[in-house]
């Protein structure tokens, strides 16, 4: 097989399922026909029995082979979801390290990705239905009981990605609330691009600023 038809089934097996959208955005974009291109391609993967595909959504879903999803399963949005955080990091540096639903003990925290992006280890967290207090006070106590394990070490700060602000309190771990990566890293841009306020200056008693 072509090194491309291989990161392709790479990539299917690590996210479990794909629109075709995501497989053009990741694999053929660069091309002058990047969909007719892609549609070729996956065909082919299809007729060779390398991937599998649905035809029950627009664009169509493709999946590895021997999957454990339905074709129908409700996790099918959480899980396309993963993929546009990976492609949101694509866009500015793709991450070393990216592991979707890394696994710990029991009764600590199961973030939905781990990865490492710009040398800083992140977990994100993608959250599609609205959390009470006590739901979202539990989540973040086992990332805190995950911290005290020491079983990820140094241990990443935490990305929600969330519609809903949710009021977050710990000493111990680092939470940052967003509507999407993408929101995330256009805010920071900006953010550093915006110059520091005047630095108050004493002079002879009286307060001048620095410009």
């Amino acid at each position: 097989m072509r090194k491309r038809d291989l990161e392709i089934i790479k990539h299917l097996e690590m996210f479990r399922v794909m629109s075709r959208d995501d497989i053009v955005d990741l694999h053929f974009k660069h091309l002058k026909n990047p969909i007719g291109n892609a549609n070729t391609v996956l065909k082919r993967l299809v007729r060779d029995g390398q991937i599998e595909v649905s035809t029950m959504h627009s664009p169509y879903l493709y999946f590895p082979v021997g999957n454990h999803i339905k074709k129908n399963s409700t996790k099918i949005p959480h899980y396309l979801k993963l993929v546009q955080v990976y492609k949101d990091l694509c866009e500015i540096e793709p991450p070393t390290e990216f592991i979707i639903e890394p696994q710990y003990k029991k009764g600590l925290a199961e973030p939905d990705i781990y990865c490492v992006f710009k040398g800083t280890p992140l977990f994100i967290e993608v959250q599609n239905s609205i959390y009470s207090s006590k739901q979202m006070e539990d989540k973040i106590k086992r990332y805190e009981l995950l911290k005290q394990s020491e079983l990820v070490k140094p241990f990443p700060t935490i990305i929600m990605i969330t519609n809903t602000r949710y009021a977050i309190e710990s000493d111990q771990i680092k939470v940052i609330q967003t509507p999407s990566i993408a929101h995330l890293i256009h805010k920071a841009n900006e953010d550093s691009n915006t110059p520091p306020p005047p630095q108050p200056i004493k002079t002879n008693g009286n307060i001048t600023f620095k410009l």
